[in-house]
Parts: structure tokens; sequence; C-alpha cells
């Protein structure tokens, strides 16, 4: 049986997952032009998941993608319709009056290429003409074969596109295809376009996850940081309009595909990344070791108790601070009241010239969840929630602060 609401209405099944994730697309109005290439059978799940941030989705479809997308199953999908030819409701017009956004995906070859041209022979493309018309956002994920993409006309349109002001997402090639951009990619991406991008032109890095020091060849001394908080400060950062690069050591997450990732191991790797710091903002919630052994040859034998002595590391923090001008540093501690916590964090901050510092115990290590304090020289807020959301809180407080 259908769901229904309070009133006894049945609710359509794209209302039961609307902002299951988020609220950040919400009040969004976004057409998703699907046109003939075979990626548009990732267009249900990828519809599912702007609905799932809050957006609003009105399918457009070509005559070529209504041949691989069935329309029902993309009605299904969206709680509307699809547009699958234009008639006296001038849906091309209507359409994009009411909307925040087109979104093209996929975007074949051919349909780029029209776009660039001001050819208006399909629903997508007379979409298309009336968008870039209008001057409402416009993106576009291409997906074809390489040598299509590789194409100088193909290339040239795409150029053309960009100077019009047309945002490209991937495509991600691997020598023999140009394929579609990723659902989480492409999400990320649109969030991006609609919000407030607070963080536009800025340079944003993350440096993330947990430094695993060598006692021999097989083991590592670590901790348990997972990684989460990097990842969520570097996708919030992105969402905001940054240029975002995420630094990562070891970790327990998946991290995201549409932002520029480098591994490091050891504190001492790390420390000879910093040379290469070109970022208006560093933020640093990796866990790094205070301590690390001396690595012994080969694996240690397990036969028997060994003894280690375990000597100082450099502090990061500084060296950060000597490469830009504003660092955000993370202090964990155990078992502190919190006006003792925010008393040795303020001490961190001053000692090493932070910009601000943000404070938790260690016992959020590797949660979904977060309770910090986010710090400068005069003031103290309390964050709690989602690793997400109190990354959210963060980025807004840093760009205030830029």
């Amino acid at each position: 049986m259908h769901e229904r609401d309070k009133e006894g209405v049945i609710i359509h099944p794209s209302e039961e997952i609307f902002c299951e994730k988020s609220t950040k697309l919400r009040g969004k109005k976004i057409i998703l032009g699907i046109t003939g290439s075979i990626a548009a059978s990732e267009c249900f799940g990828l519809i599912r998941e702007l609905i799932r941030h809050g957006a609003e989705v009105f399918p457009v479809m070509s005559d070529s993608a209504v041949s691989l997308a069935a329309p029902d199953s993309i009605e299904f999908a969206s709680g509307h319709p699809p547009v699958t030819s234009l008639t006296g409701k001038t849906e091309h017009i209507a359409l994009t009056g009411e909307s925040d956004m087109l979104l093209i995906y996929p975007a074949t070859a051919n349909t780029v290429s029209k776009i660039a041209c001001g050819i208006d022979d399909t629903p997508v493309t007379s979409v298309a003409t009336v968008a870039i018309g209008s001057g409402i956002p416009v993106a576009l994920a291409p997906a074809m074969h390489e040598s299509m993409y590789r194409n100088p006309a193909v290339s040239e349109n795409m150029r053309r596109l960009e100077s019009m002001g047309i945002t490209f997402i991937g495509p991600r090639t691997d020598g023999v295809r140009a394929k579609v951009a990723s659902r989480a990619e492409t999400v990320e991406t649109v969030i991006r376009m609609l919000s407030g991008k607070k963080l536009s032109g800025k340079k944003i890095l993350i440096i993330g996850g947990r430094s695993e020091e060598s006692l021999d060849s097989m083991r590592v001394i670590t901790n348990r940081s997972s990684g989460r908080m990097a990842c969520a400060l570097a996708v919030r950062a992105f969402e905001a309009g940054a240029d975002t690069e995420l630094w990562m050591g070891g970790c327990d997450t998946e991290l995201p595909d549409f932002i520029p990732v480098r591994r490091f191991s050891s504190v001492s790797d790390l420390l000879k990344m910093t040379g290469e710091i070109d970022a208006d903002a560093v933020l640093v919630p990796a866990a790094l070791a205070d301590f690390a052994p001396a690595k012994a040859d080969g694996k240690i034998p397990s036969d028997g108790s060994i003894t280690l002595k375990l000597d100082p590391v450099p502090k990061v923090l500084p060296v950060l601070c000597g490469k830009c001008g504003f660092v955000l540093g993370f202090k964990a501690e155990s078992g502190l009241p919190e006006k003792e916590l925010i008393e040795k964090a303020r001490g961190r901050l001053r000692k090493y010239g932070l910009s601000a510092i943000v404070a938790n115990d260690v016992s959020c290590a590797g949660k979904q969840d977060s309770e910090a304090v986010f710090i400068t020289a005069d003031s103290a807020e309390r964050i709690s929630g989602s690793k997400d959301g109190a990354a959210g809180y963060i980025l807004e407080r840093v760009a205030e602060m830029l």
C-alpha cells in the first residue's frame, strides 16, 4: 500500500525520501536534461539522491534518451512526468522560468555541440537555449567515447560553452571512455552551484586522518582517528565554493572522488609536503603522533618481548603557521571539564599563533557525531551534532574570519 500523509493523501514515493540526507537543496527546483548516452541509466539514482538533499527535480528527455531510460521509471524517481516533446504549453520556457538551474546528465557530444551552436531541435537543447538566454546556472556532465571527447570540434565547443559560464562536471576518462561524472561529484557540484559560495575564490587545504609511525617493516604505531571530520570539512569547503585540497593520512572512511587528495603516512612525510602549501587557510583535524620509535630493520621477531623507546617528533602546527596566514588547529584531550579544555586549547592557540582552534574530547574519535568547542583568542562556541553539521559550522566561521 502507498504511504499517506496526516490528512490521508497518498504520498508519492519520491516524497518519502525528501531531505533524507540533508536540506542543502531544499526549496531548489532543478531541471534534469537527459540525452542519448547509455549513462542515462544512471539518472534514476541521481534523481533520488538530489531529492534526498531536498531538491525538486523536473526531467526533460530527448528522443534518444527515451529509448535508454524508460519515462515511467524517470517519473517514478522524480514524481514528475518527464517532458519528452514540446507542445503548446511551451514547456521549455515555463520550466526554465520556475527553476533554479539546468543540469544535463548525461550530455552527449551531439548535445554539447548543438548547445554551443544555439541549435535547439530536442526538448533538452531547447531548454538549454532558454536557460542560457535567461541567465540561470547550467551544468553539463559529458559522457561519450573518449575519441569523441578528444575531437577538436567537440573540445572547441566545450571551451565555447565554458566561456559562456557553463559548468562542466567530469568526465572521468580511462583511456577509452569519457565516463559520466559520479553521482557524488554531480550532487556536490549542484550544491556548490546553488550555495552562497562564501568561500569562492579561496584556496582551502584540509589535513586529516592519522599518522602511522613505523615500528618495523610490518608494524606501525597509530591511533583511532577515522578521518571523517577531515572529509566532512573538505566536502563542505567544496560546497562553499572553495578551491579545495585534502591531504589524508590513515583513515577508515571513503574519500571524496571530486576533491584532489594526497596521502601521507608519517609526520615526517607530512612535513616534507608542507613546502608545497599554497592556500588561504589550512584546517588540521589530523591526529598526528607526538612520539615515534626508531624503525627496526626488517620485522621484529614475535617470539619474545621488546622494549620500545619513543622519541618526540616535530610539531606540525608551528610549521604550518609559517606557511599560511590562517591555520585552524584541533586539540583533543581526555576527560577534562569544558572550562579546562578551553583554557588548554587557547594556550595552544597562543603558543603556535593559530587563527582558531577546535577542541574536543578524545571519546569523539571515530564516531559519527561530534561534540566540540570552536575557540578564538576571545570567544568559545560549542558545536554539537553530526560531523557534517559541525564541519558546516566550522566553515561558516572560517569564511567570516578570512
